[in-house]
């Protein structure tokens, strides 16, 4: 998988860099292929055309690390696309067998404290983890089968959920990101492998994504949703990695205090409050 993944990988980022970003002239001549030619990735990069071919094709061997961080740098990579790179190129000779996730007491305890929504998800963006507050936002995961407590699955599958993103299309890209970054890492994964398989077939959107080989690194941002009871909010999501399980992710949402969203998340709090003690 890695070899063809590597190559579809380059040819992908290649195709998104515009020749003035990589500091070539224009020449004025029309241009066949959008983004990089392979010989002028391979001029910038210092290799011979026929190697960096190879590299593309999957027949390039074990690149050295000074040839991936040149490649990196000639087609303008951030650091989640590196790593990316690193792993389709170095894959491990033996890969550990995925073990099922399980949330630990100890997370549990501290987002059952947390006055804001929280959820903790794994890299192939499995929920494993939440609290009262991110139920009522997103959706009940406690009552969903276990393949259902996926963001990318909900996203995707479930129109309800879909519509409460406002800005489902950055949503949706950036996760189908999340599931590129899990499948450099750990792809022989087969509960990551079913589910894009599962959305592939159900969905012509994540096919498009997925084939664009964006990867992306779930850090901090806005999420922009609309609640069917509470109406629009505006929360700032950060990414804590848990330390006692380096694949899980505790994702926090909080609105600005103050806020039409703060109030907004508080009334949601008293709903599910009452409807608990009812």
């Amino acid at each position: 998988m890695s070899k063809s993944e590597l190559g579809a990988f380059l040819q992908a980022r290649r195709a998104a860099v515009p020749p003035s970003a990589a500091g070539l002239p224009d020449t004025g001549s029309r241009r066949r292929v959008p983004g990089l030619r392979r010989e002028e990735v391979a001029a910038l990069v210092g290799l011979s055309t026929d190697y960096y071919v190879r590299l593309e094709q999957g027949r390039g061997g074990r690149p050295s690390e000074s040839v991936l961080e040149a490649i990196a740098a000639t087609l303008l990579l951030d650091e989640p696309q590196r790593e990316h790179l690193r792993h389709l190129a170095h894959p491990p000779h033996r890969r550990p067998r995925p073990t099922r996730e399980r949330l630990s007491a100890s997370t549990r305890s501290l987002i059952d404290t947390m006055t804001v929504p929280a959820l903790v998800m794994t890299a192939s963006t499995h929920v494993v983890g939440w609290n009262d507050l991110a139920c009522a936002l997103f959706t009940d995961f406690a009552n969903r089968p276990a393949p259902q407590r996926n963001t990318a699955w909900l996203l995707f599958r479930d129109d309800d959920v879909a519509a409460r993103h406002r800005n489902w299309e950055a949503s949706a890209r950036d996760t189908v990101g999340m599931l590129r970054m899990a499948a450099g890492r750990t792809p022989d994964d087969p509960d990551l492998t079913a589910l894009v398989g599962e959305l592939s077939v159900h969905s012509p959107t994540f096919r498009q994504y997925w084939h664009k080989h964006h990867v992306y690194e779930k850090s901090t941002g806005m999420t922009q949703l609309h609640h069917p009871q509470i109406g629009d909010i505006d929360l700032t999501f950060i990414a804590w990695r848990t330390p006692a399980s380096p694949n899980q992710t505790l994702v926090t949402y909080t609105p600005e205090p103050g806020s039409p969203s703060a109030h907004a998340i508080d009334l949601l709090g008293s709903i599910t409050a009452t409807s608990r003690r009812a």
